[in-house]
C-alpha cells in the first residue's frame, strides 16, 4: 500500500467517525443534562412524590414563566405566576394556551429551570411538554405539569441559598408530517388531563 492510499484511508475514516460523532453528540448531550442537570434540565420521575421521598421543613417557591415562538400563532401562558411548597412535596400547575389562528396547529414545548444549578433537583412527573400537541383554530386548554423538588437539594452545600425555582417553557411550531402521530388536546386520551376553558 503506497503512502497516498494509506493517508486517504486515514482522512477517510476521520471524517466517518467525525460524521458519527455529530449524530451521537446531541443524545449523548442530552444524556449528560438529564444525569447532571446542566444548563437547567430537568429530571423525570414515573412515580409520584408521596411514593418514596420524605417531605422536609424547607419552603420553595416554584416560579412559572412562558414565551412563544413567533412562527407559532398561539397565546401561551402560565395560569399562575407561582406556587409555594415544602422540599419533597408534590405540585401541580397549570399553562394556558390558544390557537389564535384559523388552522390546526402543532406545537412542541422545550423547558428548563433557572438557577440552572437547581434543575438535577427539579423533578417532573407529568407534563405536556412529554409530546407533541395539537390545537384546533380558536381551541383554548389548561395543559398540566406535576413536579417536585428532590429533598436531595438538601445535601448539596451549593444549593443551601436557593429559595426560588424558576421553571420556563418556550412553544415552537412543529411543522412535522401531517400523518405523523400526535397527542390532540381536544380528544386526549393520554395521562396528561386537559381542562377547555370556555
Amino acid at each position: 500500500m503506497n503512502k497516498n492510499t494509506r493517508v486517504a484511508l486515514v482522512l477517510g475514516g476521520l471524517v466517518c467517525g467525525m460524521v458519527g460523532l455529530a449524530f451521537a453528540s446531541v443524545p449523548l448531550y442530552r444524556l449528560f443534562c438529564q444525569v447532571t442537570g446542566f444548563g437547567g434540565t430537568t429530571q423525570v420521575s414515573e412515580a409520584g412524590a408521596e411514593d418514596n421521598l420524605v417531605v422536609s421543613d424547607r419552603d420553595m417557591t416554584i416560579r412559572f414563566d412562558s414565551t412563544v415562538n413567533g412562527d407559532l400563532p398561539w397565546k401561551f401562558k402560565p395560569a399562575q405566576r407561582a406556587v409555594d411548597l415544602k422540599v419533597g412535596e408534590e405540585g401541580i400547575a397549570f399553562y394556558r394556551a390558544k390557537n389564535t389562528s384559523d388552522k390546526k396547529v402543532k406545537g412542541v414545548a422545550t423547558f428548563n429551570v433557572t438557577p440552572l444549578k437547581a434543575g438535577q433537583y427539579f423533578v417532573k412527573i407529568d407534563c405536556f411538554c412529554f409530546s407533541e400537541q395539537t390545537l384546533l383554530p380558536g381551541q383554548e386548554v389548561d395543559m398540566p405539569v406535576t413536579f417536585y423538588v428532590d429533598p436531595e437539594i438538601e445535601n448539596d452545600p451549593n444549593l443551601s441559598d436557593v429559595k426560588t425555582i424558576t421553571l420556563s417553557y418556550t412553544f415552537f411550531r412543529d411543522d412535522e408530517e401531517e400523518g405523523q402521530e400526535v397527542s390532540d388536546l381536544s380528544n386526549n386520551a393520554g395521562s396528561n388531563p386537559v381542562i377547555e376553558i370556555n
